[in-house]
């Protein structure tokens, strides 16, 4: 199970985007990265060419490119600072049998994420 989830809020705590936080876009496993809405912003020039729907223009556009996952830091919900993540494992019943489920939380508060 990944520590950082797509959908999560993150606050980078290294490179050139320190301290800005922003929503997990896509999780790269493979090259353990991931996609930060609004960070990492590089410029990529795109040719003109056709789509589905019509033309496309080209020109200058600016993505968001991958982080690394080391640089990133889960943010608290509670408290809203960046949290470590640990996991903890529960028992859940579910349709009369016991599971033992893994359950993410922030470290910081204790609070289930």
């Amino acid at each position: 199970m990944a520590k950082i989830k797509k959908g999560d809020q993150v606050q980078v705590i290294s490179g050139r985007d320190k301290g800005q936080t922003g929503r997990v876009l896509e999780v790269l496993t493979d090259s353990d990265r991931v996609v930060v809405e609004g960070i990492q912003r590089v410029t990529k020039h795109v040719k003109a060419g056709q789509t589905s729907r019509g033309t496309r223009t080209g020109g200058i556009e600016t993505v968001e490119a991958p982080i690394h996952v080391s640089n990133v830091m889960l943010v608290d919900p509670e408290t809203k600072k960046p949290t470590r993540v640990g996991f903890r494992l529960e028992e859940v019943e579910q349709d009369g049998r016991t599971r033992t489920v893994r359950v993410r939380y922030a470290k910081r508060s204790g609070k289930d994420i």
